[in-house]
């Protein structure tokens, strides 16, 4: 045995130490699985359209005036257009070109109207033509961050369940198509077979909204060709050998992604080889 001090005497001299020399302990809080930082997506701004501009401050300023005020404002702002002309710089101004036009269209329009009239863009038919497509595009806008926000959650919600292992169970959705390639972009575009294989399964078994033959016609424009045909192929098979187990179907996910063609093929043989079945 050695003669150093007993291994009690060292913890208690250790102990001492630790308790003379404390700090704030300092905890560390626990560390969970990350998922992939993805990006929130943000509402789009409205494109900025120098012409457009142009015109709102034309009709600013044409709000109230007559038929010789807009005249006489339509020949300033000739006088300016070749000004402006004379300089490298302006020759392309989308801006002035476009205020130049509304000037010549105002002109055109007070002079049709009776004598006296004054513009107003309220009774203006272009202007309100223009606004009720400016609400339509914004609309379009909106809708489209709405269903770019639904793809998002979905993607979230099907990866939590791939991490689960139990995707396989999950029921597909309408849209799901679309949530495909959004997980397949945040794969940085490689194929994420599993998803595609819960799909193909799902359009064979016509499970999920894929029970409505609608949706099953819809997913032809939708999957790429390599899902389609294990779908196909799935199908088959499984009228063939309806107590098939999944494990025994794989080779048909390795035949449709290398040969997509060829298990199409083989599809639609097995098709008509018992097209009593159909």
């Amino acid at each position: 045995m050695s003669g150093g001090p007993p291994h009690s005497v060292l913890a208690a001299a250790r102990s001492r130490i630790h308790t003379t020399n404390a700090r704030p302990m300092m905890t560390t809080p626990r560390r969970t699985a990350r998922r992939p930082f993805v990006p929130r997506v943000a509402a789009p701004r409205e494109p900025v359209d120098p012409a457009g501009i142009g015109r709102r401050v034309v009709r600013r300023q044409a709000k109230g005036m007559d038929a010789a005020a807009v005249a006489a404002a339509l020949d300033d702002a000739r006088f300016d257009a070749r000004q402006d002309s004379r300089h490298e710089g302006l020759a392309d101004d989308v801006r002035g070109r476009a205020e130049l036009a509304e000037w010549e269209r105002l002109d055109q329009l007070l002079a049709a109207a009776p004598a006296g009239t004054v513009y107003d863009p309220d009774t203006d038919p272009v202007v309100q033509d223009e606004l009720a497509a400016e609400a339509a595009a914004a609309a379009d806008r909106e809708a489209a961050v709405r269903e770019a926000q639904r793809i998002a959650a979905r993607a979230d919600e099907l990866q939590a369940l791939r991490e689960l292992g139990t995707l396989e169970q999950t029921e597909p959705a309408d849209g799901d198509e679309a949530v495909r390639d959004e997980l397949t972009r945040r794969a940085g575009g490689y194929v994420q077979a599993d998803v595609d294989a819960w799909l193909a399964h799902a359009l064979a078994a016509h499970r999920g909204h894929y029970a409505d033959p609608a949706a099953r016609e819809a997913a032809a424009g939708l999957l790429p060709p390599p899902v389609l045909a294990h779908a196909a192929l799935l199908a088959e098979l499984a009228r063939l050998v309806p107590g098939a187990d999944v494990d025994e179907l794989t080779f048909a996910a390795r035949l449709a992604t290398t040969e997509p063609e060829a298990a199409g093929a083989l599809a639609d043989f097995l098709t008509r080889a018992h097209p009593e079945d159909h």
